[in-house]
C-alpha cells in the first residue's frame, strides 16, 4: 500500500513518445519513478492483472481504442474495476468526457497541464486507495442504508466503492428517479446519493418528490453530477438538495460533506 505519491506504481497508456517524456518528466519531478509505459489499450488491459498499478494515466485517443473504452472495460473487469484512472487530454466535448466522468475517474487533466494539477490528482489517488479518515464519524456507519441513483452502472459502482471505504455497507441501487421513488415507498434510507441527468425522472425532480411528497422528506440528499449549467444547479439547490459534488469527486470531499450532513 503506497504511503506517499513517491511510492505510487503508475501505468501510463500513451502512444506519443513526446507525451510519454513530458508526463514522465513531470512525475519524476514529483518524485514518482515507478512508471510503466504502454502505447495501446489492448496491451494495457493485458498487462494490468500482472502489474496491478496504483493508478492508470491514459490519453483519450489510443491506436486501438479510446480512453473512454479503456476505463469502461476496466470497470467491467472484476480484478481491475477499482484501479484509479486519470485522463490527460485536450478533448473538451461534454459528449466525450461525460462517459469518463460517469465511470469514476480521479481527474481529467488538460494538455498541457500544470504540475500542480498532476500533484493534486496524485494526492487524490492516495486518498482513494487509503482514505485518511475512512470513517464518516459515526460508530454505526455500517448500519446506515444508502440509496444510490444513477443511470450509469459504472458510476453507481464507483460511488459505492468510495462510500464503502468510509464504512458504509448497506446499498440499494436505482437507475433513475422513478425507480428511486419505488424504493423509497418500500424502504427507509439514511442517505440518498443521486445523479442529476437521468432518463424517466432526473435528479431535480427526484429531490422535489422527496422533499414534498415522500414520507422521508428530511433524508439527506447528495447530488453527484457532471452538470455544469449554473442555472440548473441553482434550481437543484433551491429544490432542497443537501449537498452537490462534482464528477469526478475526491473521497475526502465526500467524507467532509457527509460529516456536514450529520452522518
Amino acid at each position: 500500500m503506497p504511503t506517499s505519491i513517491r511510492n505510487l506504481l503508475i501505468l501510463l497508456v500513451e502512444p506519443s513518445q513526446t507525451q510519454q517524456r513530458v508526463i514522465k518528466d513531470h512525475l519524476r519531478h514529483l518524485g514518482v519513478n515507478n512508471v510503466d509505459v504502454i502505447p495501446t489499450g489492448k496491451q494495457a488491459l493485458e498487462a494490468m492483472p500482472t502489474l496491478q498499478p496504483d493508478l492508470v494515466i491514459s490519453s483519450m485517443y489510443l491506436p486501438d481504442s479510446t480512453g473512454t473504452e479503456l476505463v469502461q472495460k476496466m470497470r467491467s473487469h472484476h480484478g481491475l474495476k477499482n484501479i484509479p484512472f486519470m485522463l490527460i487530454s485536450n478533448e473538451t466535448s461534454f459528449r466525450y468526457l461525460d462517459p469518463i466522468r460517469q465511470a469514476g475517474v480521479i481527474a481529467i487533466l488538460p494538455k498541457p497541464f500544470q504540475i500542480t494539477q498532476l500533484e493534486n490528482a496524485l494526492v487524490t489517488t492516495l486518498g482513494f486507495i487509503e482514505p485518511e479518515d475512512p470513517s464518516i464519524n459515526n460508530p454505526k456507519a455500517e448500519e446506515l442504508s444508502t440509496l444510490i441513483v444513477d443511470d450509469s452502472k459504472t458510476a453507481r459502482s464507483s460511488i459505492k466503492s468510495i462510500l464503502q471505504k468510509m464504512g458504509l455497507e448497506k446499498f440499494t441501487e436505482a437507475e433513475n428517479g422513478k425507480q428511486a421513488i419505488n424504493c423509497l415507498d418500500k424502504h427507509s434510507f439514511d442517505l440518498i446519493v443521486t445523479d442529476y441527468n437521468m432518463p424517466e425522472m432526473d435528479g431535480k425532480d427526484l429531490v422535489y418528490y422527496v422533499r414534498n411528497k415522500s414520507r422521508q422528506s428530511n433524508i439527506p440528499i447528495m447530488m453527484v453530477t457532471s452538470e455544469t449549467n449554473k442555472s440548473r444547479l441553482a434550481a437543484v439547490e433551491n429544490s432542497g438538495v443537501s449537498a452537490i459534488c462534482d464528477k469526478p469527486f475526491e473521497p475526502k470531499v465526500v467524507s467532509r460533506l457527509l460529516r456536514q450532513l450529520g452522518l
